[in-house]
């Protein structure tokens, strides 16, 4: 049942302050101006009778004695098969030119899924970017940020991820995209033909903060109901540091007490609710979460980064236009190494890292003056291999090709025995007729 309040107590930026009885948070409003036009709002906040609305909109023209009316229903989404190839706003409305999508309403921010229904996460998401999927991989229902300082190729990474990737469904939540990024990722689907199991949901710079706020949840619900179908989804959040920004712009608007650095104290809640979406169905699809945190000055400690980092399963860290093979790390990847890869995986990538942080050392010595050793020398050859073939994030090759050149590359630069992996993974493996 719809209420109607005809007097607005309070306007400040974008928030509405009413005084009603019965509300529910995250339920819609109406905002009636007196020159005809309707904007919507949302339940922010209850203190007794004092309600306050977050208008999806500028309020410039709304006067105090403007009609208010409580829907009595929350936030919704249109999912289904129709969002393919489409872009929606943080409303969820249509902003490609393209038709109003007819479809199932679901409401949006509902619980995650009950534990009973989850399984331990057992199945690799292939992307054929040797730096995730040899090194770190990404395992099905994880939950995994790219930690990145600003000006980074992170969105690049992200389209070709969607590119790449065996998922079925990919959805793109964009936060606080400029116009050339947001331009960049349409170009990008239309190019590469991922368009037709794409669906994005786009909050542009210059769009109202709490369209920011209901991206994810937006990406999310959608997401939800193609699991439920048996699809395996990957959501690509970006960026994770503009939402939380959008809620520290509310909460300074409310006048509310600041914890760290100006952000709320419900900063880790506001990103655990989002990041543990992220699920593997008993018997049905699966959730995969890849989001963009970027660091406010390079700081891995700021807020943001430091919450995230104990929410979720390791983190990829890109800096130099590069996936650091140290600072990145998947927590989940030993379910799938060795288990359902091949069985040589656990042993060429651990061999590889190793040398190649021993590598980084006869750089050192070269940079200082020193005299190489052949050894010094055998390490820089493969340090420079090593970097073209696997931290260039252009290769586009699989899994088992990325395992194939790691073995290829070893026996380039160094002996059989050098390589410090044992003699009977050696033997089924090593290139025939290489070194040793």
């Amino acid at each position: 049942m719809k209420k109607v309040y005809d007097r607005i107590i309070n306007i400040r930026g974008n928030l509405l302050t009413i005084a009603a009885s019965g509300a529910q948070l995250g339920e819609l409003a109406q905002v009636h101006r007196q020159n005809g036009e309707i904007t919507l709002a949302s339940v922010l906040s209850i203190d007794g009778e004092r309600v306050t609305l977050q208008a999806f909109e500028n309020t410039r023209g709304i006067s105090t004695g403007d009609r208010v009316i409580l829907l009595n229903k929350q936030m919704k989404v249109t999912s289904g098969e129709a969002l393919f190839g489409r872009r929606f706003n943080g409303s969820g409305d249509p902003i490609d030119g393209g038709p109003e999508i007819i479809g199932e309403e679901i409401e949006i921010a509902q619980p995650s899924f009950n534990p009973v229904r989850r399984v331990v996460p057992h199945q690799q998401v292939r992307t054929n970017i040797p730096m995730i999927d040899v090194f770190n991989c990404l395992v099905k229902s994880q939950k995994i940020p790219i930690f990145s300082v600003a000006g980074e190729p992170y969105n690049a990474l992200l389209m070709r991820i969607a590119n790449q990737t065996d998922a079925d469904v990919v959805i793109i939540g964009g936060m606080g995209l400029r116009y050339d990024d947001y331009q960049a990722f349409i170009d990008n689907s239309e190019k590469s033909g991922s368009l037709e199991k794409t669906v994005m949901f786009v909050h542009k710079a210059t769009d109202p903060a709490v369209e920011c706020l209901l991206v994810p949840d937006m990406a999310l619900a959608c997401a939800e109901e193609f699991a439920v179908r048996n699809k395996d989804v990957l959501v690509l959040l970006t960026d994770m540091t503009a939402f939380a920004d959008a809620i520290k712009e509310i909460m300074i608007t409310m006048d509310q007490v600041p914890s760290n650095r100006g952000y709320p104290g419900s900063l880790y809640s506001d990103l655990a609710s989002r990041y543990e979406k992220a699920v593997d169905i008993d018997g049905s699809g699966s959730i995969t979460i890849i989001s963009v945190t970027t660091m406010p000055g390079g700081d891995v400690t700021h807020p943001i980064p430091d919450n995230t980092g104990y929410i979720t399963e390791g983190q990829f860290y890109l800096h130099d236009d590069q996936i650091d093979p140290f600072g990145s790390l998947s927590r989940l990847k030993q379910q799938v190494i060795g288990k359902v890869t091949r069985d040589d995986h656990g042993d060429i990538a651990n061999a590889q890292i190793r040398l190649y942080a021993e590598s980084k050392k006869a750089r050192e010595r070269q940079s200082m003056g020193f005299k190489l050793s052949k050894w010094d020398e055998k390490l820089l050859n493969y340090s420079y291999l090593f970097e073209d073939r696997m931290m260039n994030l252009e290769v586009n090759i699989s899994l088992e090709e990325a395992l194939n050149l790691g073995w290829k590359t070893l026996a380039e630069c160094f002996d059989r025995h050098e390589v410090g992996i044992k003699q009977s993974v050696l033997e089924k493996h090593w290139p025939r007729g290489e070194n040793g």
